[in-house]
């Protein structure tokens, strides 16, 4: 009998899990749960977000406020507020959030302040204006208060490498 439930939790396991051998160990698909953005101001980062996300976020310290977007937090993280002896600095590179409403978002951000990017993306298409890009994304790029650049993308129109 328990060579039986054994093949069954197996074929069990293969089935749900999607491994490719029953046999074989079933390995999990890593998933990203949190982008931490460095800011200088978390009262200043916490109103900007939500003004730009449409939702409200979750004060969980002093200095980091989190936004949930569709199962990965967006983390504003401010290192003085929470009580550590350094200054925030922004991040080198772009972060990507999908949105459903590419003009809805591209106006939250005019009205929250936010900087577009000035220049062109590949052969001329304006960064800090809602454009295609060459690889069939609709995005425009902008520069939060603290000075980390973000790129919001039309979900309709991501682009996963397939």
């Amino acid at each position: 009998m328990t060579g039986r439930v054994t093949i069954l939790v197996l074929v069990a396991a293969a089935l749900i899990g999607g491994c490719a051998a029953a046999r074989k160990e079933c390995a999990m698909t890593p998933k990203l749960f949190r982008v931490l953005l460095p800011v200088s101001d978390i009262e200043r980062a916490a109103r900007f977000y939500e003004t730009v996300l449409g939702i409200d976020g979750v004060r969980v310290s002093k200095g980091r406020h989190y936004f949930t977007l569709d199962g990965t937090i967006l983390a504003c993280f401010d290192p003085r507020a929470d009580g550590d002896d350094h200054d925030a600095a922004p991040n080198p590179e772009h972060v990507y959030i999908a949105v459903d409403d590419i003009e809805k978002t591209f106006a939250a951000c005019e009205s929250a302040g936010a900087k577009f990017a000035e220049g062109d993306i590949d052969g001329g298409a304006p960064a800090g204006a809602i454009a295609t890009r060459p690889w069939g994304e609709r995005s425009f790029y902008i520069q939060d208060p603290s000075g980390n650049p973000i790129c919001f993308v039309d979900r309709a129109t991501l682009f996963t490498g397939k």
